[in-house]
């Protein structure tokens, strides 16, 4: 090391404030409320070699997989120009799916590159079978929509994105305030690299190995297994093994389902993301997020399965469920190890919302149940939090006052889903219940999960709620209609789509009755 500890603490501290600076850029910019409300976007800052030194604390399906676009980008541009952007949304190559656009660009100091910024914003629509770019019928990638492999950013790269989305205004807004975003986050590392010196980035990542191997060097050895499912791919398994030795730590997804007909397949990226994330957390959440921290870890997710999708399998809900689902088991093994260290499973799900209809479309994910919490450092058992995204999407919900503005759309009921969560001596969080009365006609896709298998509950705690969707025609309740966890239709003005989300499972065992 050249830098004393204090030294190397501010500098930590200094490249997530860059990150910080690039989401606020990419935030203020962006034309869409999903990007600019809910936040549906990630930033982070890349060394010479393409190796994660700095993120903010965004999207963690996002920034756990963006160290694969940055890869798939300087391998087919090892040498752009200072002012040049990569752009890619090609889930097989490096990307999640295609709504997740990623912008690449480079950090050069008198000459000399010295390191890579990036960010990735999830835009409400490219394309493809059904408005949102999640359609739930896709068996194919082609069907989703544009797909882009890593090329240059140029006007005719994004006129070709705009003219293939539903909303060519919003993707062309959206796009430059992510160029804008690296524009920023460029001018910045480059003064802190040419402060502190090209080797300092070096010496970041080292320091999350080094943290990551201590974490594990306190963790016990041995091996644990845990296994869930995919309501919306027929009950598919998601199964994982978890191999721990000394300071090195290996997760085995062998037994999972092979890739579906469907869209609920997840590229590689998207289950490492979720294992680094799941780690992370359960170990010490201030460990820094960079390469570094991932050296100690193995990943083995066999080819075509619903973990690791091979081309041409659509991988649109892979990103927002799979992504969960793989976080989930991994949380459910390592609690095996870790009992004091690791909460009830979350509501599990993304619980997807997409309405599109002339020249616009509306994509939002909804918050659910947290999973009761063990207790920790001296402090009791704790329920979870209710109403809040959990675990791979760390989004916000969209303002009623700015749905409304954007489309046209009214939402007719938006509260706390009581009594949902697991009980338990902590018990879960309560999902949510929104409404959305669409006022002229529309297509709907949902793309959920947990509508039939349950938030688990750990040490004894019950298990949450499933989530239901329905469409409720005219708002008649008495024509109201259970609808399946992935479904696209058509609707009528007036007609009104209830989302009821899961509740969190229960930990510890419930206290009796008085």
């Amino acid at each position: 090391m050249t830098l004393d500890a204090a030294t190397l603490q501010v500098l930590i501290a200094r490249l997530a404030g860059i990150a910080d600076e690039m989401g606020a850029v990419l935030q203020r910019g962006a034309f869409s409320p999903n990007i600019r409300e809910r936040a549906d976007c990630s930033a982070a800052l890349f060394g010479a070699t393409g190796e994660l030194v700095a993120q903010a604390e965004h999207i963690p399906v996002h920034l756990g997989s963006m160290p694969a676009s940055v890869a798939a980008a300087i391998a087919a541009f090892p040498a752009l120009g200072p002012t040049e952007q990569v752009v890619l949304n090609d889930p097989f190559a490096g990307g999640t799916h295609i709504n997740d656009v990623t912008l690449v660009a480079p950090c050069t100091v008198d000459g000399q590159l010295v390191g890579w910024v990036a960010n990735r914003a999830h835009h409400g629509d490219v394309g493809g079978m059904a408005p949102g770019s999640i359609p739930p019928d896709a068996v194919e990638a082609v069907q989703e929509g544009l797909r882009l492999p890593p090329v240059r950013l140029t006007a005719d790269v994004a006129a070709v994105l705009a003219a293939n989305s539903r909303d060519p205004v919003e993707r062309g807004g959206d796009l430059d305030a992510q160029a804008g975003a690296n524009r920023v986050g460029a001018a910045r590392l480059g003064a802190l690299v040419a402060a502190y010196g090209a080797g300092a980035l070096d010496e970041v990542a080292d320091y999350g190995e080094r943290r990551m191997r201590a974490a594990l060097d306190e963790m016990p050895d041995g091996s644990w297994a845990f296994e869930d499912v995919l309501d919306s791919a027929g009950g598919a398994p998601v199964a994982v093994r978890v191999h721990k030795r000394g300071p090195r730590i290996t997760f085995d997804f062998t037994g999972s389902a092979p890739q579906v007909r469907g869209n609920v397949n997840a590229v590689l990226a998207v289950t490492v993301s979720a294992v680094a994330w799941a780690l992370r957390s359960a170990l010490d959440p201030t460990i820094p997020a960079n390469g570094g921290a991932l050296r100690p870890v193995t990943v083995i997710a066999p080819p075509g399965t619903v973990v690791s999708a091979v081309a041409p399998a659509a991988v649109g809900a892979g990103n927002v469920e799979v992504s969960q689902r793989v976080a989930d088991v991994c949380l459910g093994a390592l609690a095996q190890a870790m009992p004091d260290r690791v909460p009830a499973a979350g509501q599990g799900t993304m619980n997807n919302v997409m309405i599109g209809g002339d020249g616009w479309v509306y994509y939002e994910t909804l918050g659910g149940g947290q999973g009761g919490r063990p207790p920790a450092h001296g402090q009791p058992a704790r329920a979870g939090m209710s109403g809040v995204h959990t675990a791979m999407t760390n989004t916000r919900n969209t303002p009623v006052e700015a749905l409304e503005r954007a489309y046209p759309l009214r939402v007719r009921r938006y509260g706390l889903r009581s009594g949902t969560g697991g009980r338990g001596l902590a018990a879960g969080g309560d999902g949510i219940v929104r409404e959305i009365e669409v006022l002229e006609p529309c297509t709907v896709s949902l793309v959920t999960e947990r509508r039939e298998s349950r938030p688990w509950g750990l040490a004894g705690g019950e298990p949450g709620q499933p989530g239901e969707n329905w469409l409720i025609p005219q708002g008649d309740e008495r024509r109201a209609q259970r609808l399946p966890v992935k479904v696209t239709l058509r609707v009528a003005a007036g007609d009104v789509i209830r989302i009821a989300t899961p509740g969190g499972g229960g930990w510890g065992v419930p206290p009796r009755a008085s």
